[in-house]
């Protein structure tokens, strides 16, 4: 605080002033008694320090190599870059740094200036400041994984994962359940397959961590095989490539199965002609005459393994004539069944046949609860079927149904038009997507909107380029997926020097 004279001006503070030992400069009195000129040119902090310097940067994966031998991934002008360029520097730690920033450059001129403050302790304890330029030349070298990948010799174990159907919907739910999980992080390559896909790991144990996640959440089995690479008769060291071979069940949702009469037996005397429901960690079926149900494990199905007797793409449309659920006593009294289905006796017609006859069928179904009059319902008709099934030529022909109902259809371009969602993909598998999968893609997100229990393993984003569209009254009844169950999509937002900020939601 300054104290004022009554009267008078502010008492400021009177230096005396010397000359500089060196040029005669008048200047304020200092420890060394130099002007800051003849300082810096007797003194330069500075000299430990180098003016140029290289950065090693790898143009396949563009990530900088951080001493000795870390790859960062760092953009332009952002603070991991400036962290690599700051550990380059030898010397940096004998003065004190108190500022830097980078110097605009050409993005394509592969120089990158970075302009330092330091501070430094000279004669007779005056501190000395000094601001300078380093010049870093940006020097491509390829990183140790990106050459492994170009010489064709970069993996060093690989997991087949196999499924003989003839679908892809149960590899379009194991994707979603990897890119939650990240079971695929430590994976160098990720290749489709006729029957499957192929992951390719560098290591070994990365490549067991993804076997036990796939048995921990799908019925499958896995066999393991090795191949030598070379071997070091010196040091008794063999190299080898190892190969894992998962087999998931063949079985899917919407499947028509005739189980083996022993399995039957022992999953509390099913029925043998059962509807699958859904496929988790275990094989969930149904029989719709009794609306009883029952899980069958990996271990189980492998004990005893059998086809599907009917696939999705062999079942054929009709239309519901008449419908009337069957009251509760006139239900047969077995154990666990269902009660998210309702028991419904049914009268159904081929689509095919209207307007040409007047043949109609009666069968039961599990559908009671979701069929009006005037539904179209997928279904097999047993009458006119040719099957050629160990199991069901063993049946008796009073235990076949002359049609088995098994799921409702639903306006398909109406789903498309109110669907506000999407999902995540591995990176370039839309460009192998052919018409058949893509089919089959859209058959697996019908079945994630009908299906709360598969959703809930299934990160679901929110679509903001789908245009709104108004509600239609002509198919209230078709399933939608909540806004209560999308996820915001994650972007990264970009700072004004042009490095990564903080993510903003949508």
């Amino acid at each position: 605080m300054e104290y004022l004279d009554s009267g008078g001006p502010p008492r400021q503070q009177q230096y005396s002033l010397i000359c500089c030992c060196r040029c005669g400069l008048q200047i304020e009195p200092n420890p060394t008694n130099m002007c800051v000129n003849c300082l810096r040119s007797d003194v330069d902090i500075t000299e430990s320090i180098p003016k140029t310097s290289a950065l090693s940067f790898c143009r396949s994966c563009e990530r900088y190599l951080q001493p000795p031998s870390q790859w960062v991934k760092a953009t332009l002008e952002s603070r991991e870059l400036l962290s690599v360029c700051l550990k380059k520097l030898k010397g940096l730690n004998k003065v004190k740094l108190i500022d830097a920033g980078f110097v605009w450059t050409e993005p394509h001129s592969m120089r990158i200036k970075v302009k330092l403050t330091v501070q430094k302790e000279v004669m007779n304890g005056a501190v000395l400041e000094q601001t300078f330029v380093v010049e870093f030349v940006v020097q491509p070298h390829m990183c140790d994984e990106c050459h492994r990948v170009e010489a064709k010799d970069f993996w060093r174990a690989v997991v087949q994962v196999r499924q003989k159907c003839d679908h892809k919907k149960t590899f379009f739910y194991l994707e979603q359940l990897i890119l939650k999980h990240r079971a695929h992080r430590n994976t160098v390559n990720i290749k489709p397959m006729a029957d499957g896909l192929d992951f390719f790991f560098s290591k070994q144990d990365d490549a067991k961590k993804l076997v036990e996640f796939l048995s921990a959440y799908v019925p499958s089995r896995f066999v393991t095989g090795r191949e030598l690479i070379s071997h070091d008769i010196r040091s008794n060291k063999f190299n080898y490539k190892h190969t894992f071979s998962v087999e998931i069940v063949p079985i899917c949702k919407d499947h028509i199965v005739c189980l083996p009469q022993k399995t039957a037996q022992q999953m509390g005397s099913i029925n043998q002609l059962c509807i699958v429901t859904c496929v988790t960690q275990t094989i969930h079926v149904i029989d719709p005459i009794t609306l009883q149900w029952a899980e069958m494990s990996g271990a189980q199905y492998w004990r005893q393994p059998f086809l599907a007797l009917v696939s999705p793409k062999q079942l054929i449309e009709f239309m519901v004539m008449e419908i009337e659920l069957v009251p509760d006593r006139d239900r047969p009294h077995r154990p666990r069944l269902s009660i998210k289905h309702g028991l419904a006796d049914v009268y159904v017609a081929r689509m095919s046949d209207l307007g040409v006859n007047d043949q109609q069928f009666h069968c039961r179904t599990h559908l009671g609860f979701l069929l009006r009059t005037g539904d179209v319902v997928l279904g097999f008709d047993f009458t006119n079927a040719n099957l050629n099934h160990e199991q069901f030529d063993k049946l008796k022909a009073d235990k076949v149904p002359d049609v088995m109902l098994v799921k409702k259809v639903f306006d398909r371009s109406k789903r498309l038009r109110r669907r506000k969602w999407k999902l995540d993909r591995f990176e370039g598998r839309d460009e192998l997507d052919t018409e058949s999968v893509t089919r089959d893609y859209n058959d697996f997100l019908d079945d994630l909107e009908e299906d709360q229990a598969i959703r809930e393993n299934v990160n679901i984003y929110r679509d903001r380029t789908k245009i709104p569209v108004e509600e239609d009254t002509d198919d209230e009844g078709a399933p939608q997926i909540s806004l209560q169950e999308m996820l915001e999509d994650l972007h990264i937002s970009e700072d004004a020097t042009g490095g990564e900020g903080a993510p903003m939601m949508e």
